[in-house]
């Protein structure tokens, strides 16, 4: 039996996504209408949300460790590289590109921070780094500097690979914090994998650096460790904190 494929403009204009869009707010629209108001139009056989459909079941499997899920839907698209993009069928560079580039803009925009902001809480924490730090595909680890108002004054990449003491030296840590005046710091790191529960590296690396700041007089807030969903506090759990004096 033959396979139909309707043209965008064939479409009711209420059922094109761009028209959509306009009608009634970007909010009503389903990932694949938004992405394909991104590709604009479709290729050979298909339309511009066939297309966005195909490549929402795209499914990254390389580079994915041993009990991480493969990536698919949004989670591909932020992952995947442009060149990997381009290995879809129906995408090419000039696609790729303002797929790469919409994204972007968009953890831009959410991880974009007034430096007055205050932070009260390991949610108001959470809330800063989630967006930077759920997908990316090695453990980040970064230092929120704070005021004596524990208002923001930078956040602070320090190292890019697995959390250990080498890679994570007080010295690191807290250059920044002593040239920027800070009075107080907060760590953050992900797991690649998803889950946040931290390692006994995880803690004895916080604790090294909760006793490195007491000399320091820069007080170690507290150590968030980020999964894809979830965050988990040290501070919270108590440890190392209580061992600390």
């Amino acid at each position: 039996m033959a396979e139909y494929h309707f043209r965008m403009r064939d479409l009711p204009p209420d059922e094109r996504p761009r028209e959509k869009l306009f009608l009634h707010g970007e909010g009503a629209l389903s990932n694949a209408e938004l992405l394909a108001v991104l590709l604009r139009c479709g290729n050979k056989g298909q339309n511009a949300v066939d297309l966005a459909r195909n490549l929402l079941k795209a499914v990254k499997a390389e580079g994915v460790g041993e009990g991480e899920p493969y990536r698919s839907g949004l989670r591909y698209l932020v992952t995947a590289s442009a060149s990997e993009l381009c290995r879809i069928d129906g995408i090419g560079p000039a696609k790729a590109a303002q797929i790469k580039a919409a994204i972007e803009l968009g953890r831009r925009l959410s991880c974009s921070v007034s430096y007055k902001m205050r932070i009260s809480t390991p949610q108001d924490a959470r809330n800063l780094l989630l967006e930077r730090m759920r997908y990316l595909d090695k453990e980040h680890f970064m230092v929120i500097l704070l005021d004596t108002k524990n208002q923001v004054i930078a956040i602070e990449p320090v190292s890019v690979g697995i959390l250990n003491s080498s890679l994570v030296h007080p010295r690191e840590v807290f250059r920044e914090s002593i040239r920027r005046g800070a009075a107080a710091i907060i760590l953050a790191h992900n797991h690649p994998s998803g889950d946040p529960e931290p390692s006994r590296d995880d803690v004895e690396v916080t604790r090294r650096l909760v006793e490195a700041g007491k000399l320091l007089g820069i007080e170690v807030l507290d150590h968030l460790v980020f999964g894809e969903e979830q965050y988990v506090s040290l501070r919270e759990r108590g440890s190392p904190w209580h061992s600390v004096r």
